[in-house]
């Protein structure tokens, strides 16, 4: 195997110029080396052996570490693909994990929901199947997972489909006697459990009452009848005539002699 020597960078910047050193030849042969990912991680102390396949890069990556990202949570899938490794080499450290989460989500379902008034007496699996039946929905279609927070405590899952939709609920499950205790993490597991919850309505303004009177009836006007109105206007405008007795005594029209 010839050994290389670089000595530069190449003008685009994406080779590195090498040459050969101590060949005993006269003449110095150049090379050019394409900077790749295989190549940085060589210089970082990343690289593997010669002849390794990339696929066992993977095998760094200790069984302790696999069953940390199972027991939080992650699939099998999961950490393989990002560990870039087969997924057969996860299940063989997974599997005692994944039955360490199936156990942990079956005694959840036994444990008893906390409400404001303390504890219920049916468990969490009985409320929950009932308040599915309630909806129309059967429990059989339901499952349940549990994984750990990094706090210890674990969290329990519940998923169910109604109609094309996915829905999923979150318990925190806390291990104790008589079956331990289940409290809900968000609204889905909060309505499962308590019938009686509701988010507030969003409060209205109050509407001002007024006060209307009544409209004034028109008054009544009583009105003469039209011959009656025609007279009086006659006699009001034509002055009167004195009788020829009053002509002939001297008596005035305004009844003095």
């Amino acid at each position: 195997m010839r050994e290389l020597r670089a000595i530069g960078l190449d003008v685009d910047g994406k080779h590195i110029i090498c040459e050969s050193a101590g060949d005993g030849e006269d003449h110095t042969e150049m090379f050019r080396v394409r900077i790749d990912d295989r190549l940085r991680g060589a210089v970082r102390g990343e690289g593997h052996r010669v002849g390794q396949n990339p696929a066992d890069a993977g095998s760094m990556l200790r069984p302790k570490d696999i069953q940390a990202r199972i027991r939080a949570g992650a699939s099998v899938e999961q950490v393989a693909a990002a560990a870039g490794v087969d997924v057969a080499r996860v299940e063989r450290f997974a599997h005692p994990v994944l039955l360490e989460r199936s156990r942990a989500a079956e005694l959840a379902t036994a444990a008893h929901p906390v409400l404001s008034d303390g504890p219920a007496v049916p468990t969490l699996l009985e409320v929950v199947t009932s308040a599915l039946v309630t909806r129309g929905l059967s429990s059989d279609s339901s499952s349940w997972d549990a994984w750990r927070n990094d706090d210890g405590r674990w969290t329990v899952q519940l998923a169910w489909k109604a109609g094309r939709s996915d829905n999923v609920a979150h318990f925190r499950f806390t291990p104790g006697a008589h079956g331990g205790t289940v409290t809900a993490v968000d609204d889905a597991a909060m309505e499962l459990i308590d019938p009686g919850f509701g988010r507030p309505l969003r409060p209205v303004a109050a509407v001002a009452e007024l006060d209307f009177e009544a409209p004034a009836a028109p008054a009544v006007v009583e009105e003469e009848p039209v011959q009656q109105r025609a007279g009086s206007r006659a006699r009001r405008s034509k002055p009167e005539v004195p009788g020829w007795e009053d002509v002939l005594l001297g008596v005035r029209s305004t009844g003095q002699r």
